[in-house]
């Protein structure tokens, strides 16, 4: 690709995604990258992507392994434009169907399990340095790539968010929608003496990398305008709690574990509190003093 073609690619916009937001045509590229990189590996039955309306399943001209992969393959793709960092999510799920000699024969309803159910998850974040960060359920490790050999290299072995952080995130531009859980805990952190610090990016990816590392509270809650929140549980929400949860972290929607929520439809949104332990225990208390029951 020329010069010319990647500018357009970087800076044109598209159509809408199937929640009807509008998409770059970077998004509509990574989105084909991961179908055209994994479908042809033996490894998965079928995929779900946050940009498509319905499950993709492997072609039968390719080995279908036992595995379905989720993936949102451009998060925070609103920030292109401005060279923000951005990433691509994903979680692997084991087909619940018994395995036949060229794998599973996949329905959409074979994607709705639980967070808790992850085989594994991570996600890779293109910014000054690109990082692969995953889960297997047994710690979390980085990785980070090397131009010069064209590897990822352990860089982050065993990541452990630290128990408590100095980090909120949180667009405060949408406090007028607050619920009151939300307005009493963005308070309290404000109260105390400023030991906390802001930091939003607005991508969910950059984000939830630095309070990985750093320590800190990321919060996507409901709100008047969204009821059941905005982010995609199987997408985003659940892949990055396993995350946080094998760091140490916890992630919650206010009132509940994200983990152990049962999808019922393929793109369900949800709330997201996720980050440091001692401070996501800190807002659930404040949602549900006030009653919160969010899903």
């Amino acid at each position: 690709m020329n010069r010319a073609g990647l500018i357009d690619i970087l800076g044109a916009t598209g159509s809408k995604n199937i929640q009807g937001e509008e998409v770059q045509q970077l998004d509509e590229f990574a989105n084909s990258a991961v179908i055209h990189a994994m479908e042809h590996g033996g490894h998965l039955s079928a995929m779900a992507s946050e940009e498509m309306d319905t499950i993709i399943r492997v072609d039968a001209k390719y080995p279908r392994g036992h595995y379905l992969l989720l993936f949102d393959p451009l998060d925070g793709s609103s920030n292109i434009d401005v060279n923000i960092s951005v990433g691509t999510i994903f979680s692997i799920l084991k087909c619940c169907k018994e395995p036949k000699a060229n794998g599973c024969d996949v329905e959409e309803k074979d994607f709705s399990q639980p967070g808790t159910r992850q085989v594994c998850a991570g996600y890779v974040i293109y910014g000054s340095s690109t990082m692969l960060v995953y889960t297997t359920g047994n710690g979390v490790h980085g990785f980070t790539l090397d131009p010069s050999v064209g590897e990822f290299l352990l860089s982050h072995e065993d990541i452990k968010m630290p128990e408590k952080g100095k980090i909120y995130s949180i667009n405060e531009a949408n406090s007028r929608h607050w619920l009151p859980g939300t307005a009493e805990y963005v308070g309290k952190i404000k109260e105390n003496g400023g030991d906390a610090t802001a930091r939003y990016v607005g991508s969910l990816v950059a984000d939830f990398h630095r309070n990985l590392l750093k320590g800190g509270i990321f919060l996507y809650p409901a709100d008047k305008k969204s009821a059941k929140g905005k982010l995609r549980l199987l997408y985003e929400a659940a892949p990055l709690a396993f995350i946080a949860e094998q760091a140490g972290g916890k992630a919650s929607t206010g009132a509940r574990r994200i983990m152990e929520i049962e999808p019922a439809q393929l793109h369900q949104r949800t709330s997201l509190i996720i980050g440091s332990k001692l401070d996501v225990e800190e807002a659930e208390a404040c949602w549900k003093a006030h009653g919160a029951h969010y899903e």
